[in-house]
């Protein structure tokens, strides 16, 4: 996998892994990130979830007008 370097607050990549428990900068932010990617996977599936069977009434039922 390709790899990005960036620049980031030291105040910040230090909260991090203080709040990550996580010793190294890199895998710190590197953990967050992933977190941060997983929760919005997760949130697309639960609004899929949550709108599939109002999709398919909508389908099902014609228009009232």
């Amino acid at each position: 996998m390709a790899k990005v370097d960036i620049s980031l607050d030291a105040e910040l990549v230090v909260e991090v892994m203080v709040l990550a428990g996580i010793g190294s900068p890199q895998d710190a932010v590197e953990a967050v990130v992933r977190d941060y990617i997983a929760r919005g996977h997760r949130t697309e599936a639960r609004v899929q979830a949550q709108d599939g069977p109002r999709r398919d009434a909508d389908v099902l039922e014609p228009p009232q007008g």
